[in-house]
């Protein structure tokens, strides 16, 4: 009697089940690494385009805005010239050392209030080293985003 038996072991089976699992558990650490890097990505772009916003604003008025919040607009004059219509949020969830209180764009007016000078500092935070802008919190102003 020749018992000829074509088929796998259950050794075999249970290797190529661990080595499957091994690459999926991979692959989705590398996709929440790029997910990470995506939302600071997205961070930096956001301060720039409220940065062209305010300087926009500022060609417009002679001055920046007093006052800008997530969620409203930037906008000056009569009839109303609108340079941001919504400010963005900041993404979530929050990354690296930032906690919930720092993953917001927070825009604070430097200077006389109606006066043709002045300044402003907008604030954001970063979970890593991003498009050569250092992790943590940061500043934007008219200079440029430190």
């Amino acid at each position: 009697m020749n018992k000829n038996k074509k088929g796998f072991t259950l050794i075999e089976l249970l290797v190529v089940i661990a080595i499957i699992g091994l690459l999926s558990t991979l692959s989705v650490l590398a996709l929440n690494s790029a997910r990470a890097r995506a939302r600071d990505a997205k961070r930096i772009s956001d301060v720039k385009q409220i940065q062209t916003a305010l300087e926009m604003y500022y060609n417009e008025a002679g001055q920046y805005p007093a006052s800008v919040a997530s969620g409203g607009q930037i906008a000056t004059g009569s009839p109303l010239n609108i340079y941001m219509k919504v400010v963005p949020t900041a993404p979530i969830p929050v990354d690296g050392n930032c906690d919930g209180t720092m993953n917001t764009y927070t825009y604070a007016y430097v200077g006389t209030s109606g006066a043709a000078s002045g300044s402003y500092t907008l604030t954001y935070c970063l979970g890593a080293a991003t498009g050569g802008v250092a992790a943590g919190v940061g500043t934007a102003t008219p200079a440029g985003i430190k």
